[in-house]
């Protein structure tokens, strides 16, 4: 049993900074419960955790330094990140008095008012006999060509969702707010020890805040280089929670449960039209288009012309004008044409990388896939403003 008034350890400045700016992001202005507004420091085993927890995600960020007495004990979030932040990168001392947290650090001292760890949450413990493992910048891309997708309204919980299904060699992430619908796979490894009946695919969602913190901690460590290149991000799943491990990080987080529509089925399988175009002079068409669009609608026009190996962007609205502008393209099949939703369409056009992106079309009625160029596992689809 750890003994709750005796914590004293010492750790680097740059140490320290990088754990809070990792978990301090979760614990926020909780007025029921004030305790989630505060940071728990656990010394024990040789290893200083810094962890905070809004109830639905927790964070844990295990920090080098050097453990003089094991203990626990919570201060502000806030404070004790600002604190940290401002002083120089030399050796801190963190030392618990009574309810209060000394801090020193070269002429500097500081007592932060705290709490008694006893009403901190407790993180839900999950299994880690098996998981799932991934390259961290893939995971990072593939989640941000996905999230933006997802509803931002309650309204429908799975639709606030990403659903991820895991297979033994590919991640499927997949988000729709029933307008557009945004889908990546890319390739996983299994460390399933499970009999071979029981490796079938899990379908899980993960609430889309859940992943914006995971996005937050990979650009907090993959931008400063702060894990080896070579360590892989590692996902466990139980029954209603899922787990992230990558480096020295946790992220832990209730699943959203219902079942995802099965958005398989709105894929179109063929086309009538296929455009090849390039993606900046498109973004930049239908930004102008998006100026003379009509609003709350957010209209603009494409027609595929074959003949002229062109595409035409147009908007007319009865307050500001009408504007058109003509694109080269490679267009094959039908003349056709779609009306969609222009912010929806920059959306999906901003979150591929390829220079040159195709488009295909069946009618002005029906979904219209955005992909890049060379298949990449991508597919972006918008449902169409029906005239």
């Amino acid at each position: 049993m750890i003994n709750q008034n005796r914590l004293k350890i010492f750790s680097l400045q740059e140490n320290l900074k990088q754990g809070l700016a990792l978990v301090g992001h979760v614990s926020g202005k909780n007025v029921n419960l004030p305790i989630l507004n505060n940071i728990l420091i656990k010394a024990e085993q040789g290893k200083i955790k810094l962890i905070a927890t809004n109830l639905e995600i927790g964070v844990i960020s295990t920090v080098r330094g050097k453990i003089e007495r094991e203990g626990l004990f919570t201060v502000s979030s806030k404070i004790i990140s600002d604190c940290i932040n401002l002083l120089p990168n030399k050796k801190i001392g963190l030392k618990q008095k009574e309810n209060f947290l000394l801090v020193d650090c070269e002429n500097f001292q500081a007592k932060i008012k705290g709490q008694s760890a006893e009403e901190f949450p407790l993180i839900p413990e999950i299994d880690r006999k098996n998981y799932f493992s991934a390259n961290p910048e893939e995971v990072k891309k593939a989640i941000s060509q996905v999230i933006f997708a997802a509803a931002a309204s309650e309204t429908r919980l799975e639709l606030s969702g990403v659903l991820l299904v895991f297979s033994e060699n590919n991640l499927t992430i997949a988000a729709t707010d029933s307008y557009r619908l945004a889908e990546k796979k890319i390739k996983i490894k299994s460390n399933n020890k499970e009999e071979k009946e029981e490796k079938e695919e899990k379908r899980i969602i993960v609430p889309a805040k859940t992943l914006h913190e995971l996005l937050r901690i990979l650009s907090v460590t993959l931008d400063d280089g702060i894990e080896e290149k070579n360590s892989e991000i590692q996902f466990y799943i139980s029954e209603n929670q899922i787990l992230f491990i990558y480096g020295s990080t946790e992220l832990v987080s209730r699943l959203i449960e219902g079942q995802y529509p099965d958005y398989q089925q709105i894929i179109p399988v063929a086309s009538k039209t296929k455009i090849s175009i390039d993606r900046q002079e498109l973004i930049r068409a239908v930004k102008i288009a998006s100026l003379f669009s009509k609003a709350g609608i957010n209209d603009v026009n494409l027609d595929f012309l074959e003949g002229k190996n062109q595409v035409i962007i147009s908007s007319v609205s009865g307050q500001t004008g009408e504007n058109i502008t003509k694109l080269e393209a490679g267009v094959l099949g039908n003349d056709n044409s779609i009306v969609v939703n222009y912010r929806y369409l920059l959306e999906g056009l901003s979150n591929i990388e390829k220079e040159i992106i195709k488009i295909e079309v069946i009618d002005s009625n029906t979904p219209c896939i955005i992909k890049p160029e060379q298949d990449e596992g991508y597919l972006y689809i918008i449902m169409p403003i029906k005239q």
